[in-house]
């Protein structure tokens, strides 16, 4: 009997699909189309957030919010994990498993800052963020 594999699938909870909704539409020139499996969201041709359901041996059904991330933020998050993982493909794409416990402030922080990783610098500078906080390195004089 062969090894069941991962499997990708479009079944999302209407309120995951819902509530991503709501933030991408507050950022410049981003849509919503169906996927391949799943719901993504785009700037220009460039997915910045995709949510699918995935299947995997020995595991129930997840919730999976795709997007990018850059730089220290994407180190930090590649070494914290449960809810994040590297997804193995793209230099810059992780994933967050979704459930109950997922703070929606910080889906929407994720998300902001994977369409400004994704988007062109015009669009992205339209993006209001908070401001990063100073490296140890800089001149505080």
């Amino acid at each position: 009997m062969a090894a069941r594999e991962r499997r990708y699938v479009d079944d999302v909870p209407e309120h995951v699909e819902q509530r991503l909704h709501v933030i991408c539409a507050t950022l410049p020139d981003a849509y919503e189309e169906a996927a391949w499996v799943g719901l993504r969201w785009r700037v220009r041709t460039r997915t910045f957030a995709h949510v699918l359901g995935v299947d995997e041996p020995d595991r129930e059904r997840r919730t999976v919010l795709v997007f990018r991330s850059s730089g220290e933020e994407l180190e930090a998050l590649r070494r914290m994990g449960d809810p994040f993982f590297a997804l193995g493909w793209g230099r810059n794409a992780m994933g967050m498993a979704i459930d109950e416990s997922t703070d929606w402030d910080e889906v929407a922080e994720l998300v902001t800052e994977s369409f400004c990783v994704m988007a062109p610098k015009k669009l992205a500078a339209l993006v209001s963020r908070p401001p990063r906080p100073a490296s140890p390195d800089s001149d505080v004089s």
